[in-house]
């Protein structure tokens, strides 16, 4: 195509992907837009984990705190979508944007009332509401905007111009725990500040979103019509529980959805034990730095607590992002052309058992932090390839029934055996954090032999009918 048909914006973005004349300023805004979400969620991510580290329930750890918290959000959630989906039946797109966002917006605002030691000095659950708000937060903003992409792009243009998008995303999550680690690391901002400066970025992302839809809903009918139509076959009419237990069924008549269910079980198992270990890591690490600064106030054990905790996941996900970003750019399309799906499958559980195994060997922070970031990025990346190139050669009633179930059931199931992991070890056998890394090397190694198993069923299902 010409370049001299296109504009400066569109010639910027062939860069990146092949752009349309009339696509460049959309895809533009569409990607200033993710930017903009995904830096105010990782202003308040970080943020949530200081919170819930100092969220003390009487005869409970804070590894139990944390990991009780994200089952409770799990069974949140699944309340939640469904929720939404009423709330998205009955108002237009602009309006379910706009209404959604200020409600997160104004929840911000009451959850700054509630911080410890601002207005209040500590309310006892305010740390486990605000954990389950951001997983909330999560579906509400963040997964809302992919829908909206999928509703203003077919699948044509969408093919091209989401990844671009995408990239405004990682950018934008660069950014936000970026910015967190700086303000809180050099004090220039109080904690219970960045709640408040979350809310901008998403007063200017409901402008572009209104901005995009106009534009949008103002194209001519033959252009938006097979938009319209593709997203309709793509929509399930139906996402309650009938319908994902409904997808469940096919995991026991189907080798591959077997494979497919127990590896997403695995896959969410390990890495939520590992979040919780190097929760429980960091605040053993903070104990003892409080005690060498002689800090032995309650109240000052409890604002170092939330502050250093907030200043660690902002730097440990600024860190988590930088490397996905890289991956995702260098690696990710030339692992999977040289080596097909087997490489990039089985890349994240080679990488896990690595990290666990050097974990149980030196259960200190550096080595914890520098092994779950390997781990976060590969998952954030290339294992995020894996889950999309895996549906491809199944046929429509896996990929619309049950991919949806595994994607919601099989996580949630992974959350819930977690939580149980952490009650178990920590309750009956009184595990230390380093046999707590030798349990989860088992599930790693488990989590391999069905994945190899996967890869061998994407292989049937990838060869062609004779």
């Amino acid at each position: 195509m010409s370049s001299s048909h296109l504009t400066r914006t569109e010639q910027f973005l062939q860069i990146f992907t092949e752009i349309k004349p009339g696509e460049g300023s959309k895809a533009l805004l569409m990607s200033l837009n993710i930017f903009l979400i995904l830096c105010s969620y990782y202003f308040i991510k970080p943020l949530r984990e200081g919170w819930i580290a100092i969220s003390d329930i009487q005869g409970l750890t804070q590894m139990e705190v944390k990991a009780y918290s994200s089952f409770l959000q799990s069974i949140f959630l699944l309340f939640i979508v469904g929720f939404y989906g009423k709330l998205a039946g009955r108002w237009d797109r602009s309006t379910l944007i706009t209404r959604v966002t200020l409600f997160c917006i104004s929840n911000m605002v009451i959850f700054w009332f509630l911080q410890p030691g601002y207005f209040f000095d500590h309310l006892p659950l305010s740390g486990i509401f605000f954990y389950l708000w951001v997983g909330m937060f999560g579906v509400f903003i963040v997964a809302q905007f992919w829908t909206f992409c999928a509703d203003i792009y077919s699948d044509e243009s969408g093919k091209r111009l989401i990844p671009v998008i995408a990239i405004g995303a990682t950018l934008g999550a660069v950014a936000g725990s970026d910015i967190v680690d700086i303000l809180v690391g050099s004090e220039l901002v109080a904690t219970e500040m960045l709640l408040i400066l979350a809310t901008l970025p998403l007063f200017a992302s409901i402008a572009i979103s209104r901005k995009v839809d106009a534009h949008h809903n103002s194209l001519p009918a033959a252009d938006t019509v097979e938009e319209d139509e593709e997203a309709t076959k793509e929509k399930p009419e139906n996402q309650g529980l009938g319908f994902l237990l409904s997808g469940a069924r096919l995991v026991v008549i189907s080798r591959f959805m077997l494979a497919a269910a127990v590896v997403t079980l695995l896959t969410n198992w390990v890495n939520t034990n590992g979040e919780n270990l190097l929760f429980q890591v960091v605040q053993d690490s903070l104990h003892g730095m409080a005690a060498d600064q002689g800090i032995s106030d309650p109240h000052q054990v409890l604002e170092f607590t939330r502050s250093e905790t907030t200043k660690f996941y902002g730097n440990f996900y600024f860190w988590v992002n930088v490397v996905a970003l890289l991956l995702q750019s260098l690696v990710v399309s030339r692992l999977l052309k040289f080596g097909g799906f087997a490489s990039i499958a089985l890349m994240l559980p080679v990488i896990a058992l690595v990290s666990y195994t050097l974990m149980a060997l030196l259960p200190i922070l550096a080595i914890v932090k520098m092994m779950k970031i390997a781990e976060n990025a590969t998952d954030y990346s290339i294992n995020n390839t894996a889950r999309h190139v895996l549906w491809l050669p199944v046929d429509s009633a896996m990929k619309f029934r049950g991919k949806p179930a595994i994607d919601t059931l099989y996580v949630r199931m992974g959350d819930g055996l977690a939580a149980l992991t952490v009650l178990v070890g920590v309750e009956l056998l009184a595990l230390t954090t380093q046999q707590f890394f030798i349990f989860n090397i088992g599930l790693v190694v488990l989590w391999l032999v069905f994945a190899k198993m996967l890869v061998q069923e994407h292989r049937k299902a990838s060869k062609p009918d004779i």
